[in-house]
């Protein structure tokens, strides 16, 4: 590589401009902002025009009549530039007018009196769908329509006639205890009875 010229990784020369012409730059720019607060105070427009010509014959690019366009062309209509026109780009700074559905063009919007429904989300739709499947299935199950239902019914019913036979069989055997019992007590009796 030759001393005093740097070479990027394409093969080209790089190129650095002088600290002389950055500080030109700079006062240009210095001047300018001087030039447009007097304007606001009240100066012409025949002096701003002029500061422009003394920056297009500076040799420098005349960055000021650029940048009052763009401002310009931004508050009436875009301009498309180049292929701009046929490439759609969104900007996520700039405000669009939100599209309106077509179906609530023609709609009346609702007075105080009327019940304005939201729209809900899925998530929002699913839940309230759910509570409502379970809501219709405990009242299927509290009649009984339900197979969950049916079996439960099965089994409260034989567990009945099981407590039910369990029941009468205490029954039985309360009545055998008393009759065995009393019978004894007869027999103790009678036994007593002879021996007095």
């Amino acid at each position: 590589m030759p001393r005093g010229k740097y070479v990027n990784h394409k093969g080209r020369a790089r190129h650095f401009t002088s600290p002389e012409e950055l500080e030109q730059e700079r006062k240009k720019l210095e001047n300018k902002k001087w030039r447009k607060k007097q304007n606001e105070d009240g100066d012409t427009e025949e002096e701003e025009e002029e500061a422009e010509g003394e920056e297009g014959a500076a040799g420098g690019k005349a960055k000021g009549s650029d940048e009052s366009s763009e401002e310009d062309s931004d508050d009436e209509t875009h301009k498309a530039k180049g292929v701009e026109g046929l490439i759609e780009i969104e900007n996520p700074n700039r405000v669009v007018k939100k599209e309106k559905k077509l179906s609530k063009l023609g709609m009346v919007e609702p007075t105080a009196t009327e019940e304005v429904k939201p729209e809900l989300s899925r998530k929002e739709r699913e839940e309230l769908e759910r509570q409502r499947a379970k809501a219709h299935y405990q009242k299927l199950h509290a009649e009984g329509k339900t197979e969950q239902a049916r079996a439960d019914l099965a089994r409260l019913a034989i567990i009945r006639k099981q407590r039910e036979e369990a029941a009468a069989k205490r029954d039985e055997d309360r009545k055998a205890k008393e009759a065995a019992k009393t019978a004894k007590t007869d027999e103790v009796g009678k036994a007593l009875g002879k021996k007095s």
